[in-house]
């Protein structure tokens, strides 16, 4: 599988979302996206890493971004994630992993010395144009949203 690059056209997804819509890259053209993936919900860091992305979503707004969680945890999960933490991004159920696979973070890790397929935390910064601005990979999330923001407002 190629890794994705900066300058890459990112790869389309079409999925269902929290609140009973569905999110797709398409339908967000003409204005940039923050994609970020995360393993799963109610888990400490994607817990951290959401709620830092939601108390920033009003600078990204005025930026013109929108912010996209995708986990393969399903739409019904997500909803019940959003209201347990007042969850303000938009969140994607990648439940069949096609989506982090597209974009190279579903890959293979080890705890406890146990291998196994995951999602590697990670963020993409998508365009106007489609096109992949800027990647993060192993994303650690302190500071991390304040990273993207930085990022986002140099674009």
């Amino acid at each position: 599988m190629n890794e994705l690059a900066i300058g890459d056209a990112a790869p389309e997804f079409d999925l269902e979302s929290d609140g009973g819509g569905r999110v797709s890259l398409e339908a967000l053209k003409g204005s940039p996206v923050v994609v970020y993936f995360y393993p799963k919900d109610n888990t400490p860091g994607c817990t951290k890493e959401a709620i830092a992305f939601s108390e920033l979503i009003a600078e990204f707004q005025k930026l013109g971004v929108t912010i996209i969680g995708l986990s393969p945890d399903s739409a019904k999960k997500h909803d019940n994630f959003v209201a347990k933490h007042n969850l303000t991004v938009r969140l994607g159920a990648d439940t069949e992993t096609k989506v982090a696979q597209a974009y190279g973070v579903w890959v293979e890790k080890s705890m406890y010395g146990k291998k196994y397929m995951g999602v590697e935390r990670s963020t993409f910064l998508v365009d106007a144009e489609g096109k992949i601005a800027q990647i993060w990979r192993k994303v650690k999330v302190p500071g991390h949203a304040e990273a993207v923001l930085e990022a986002v407002s140099k674009l």
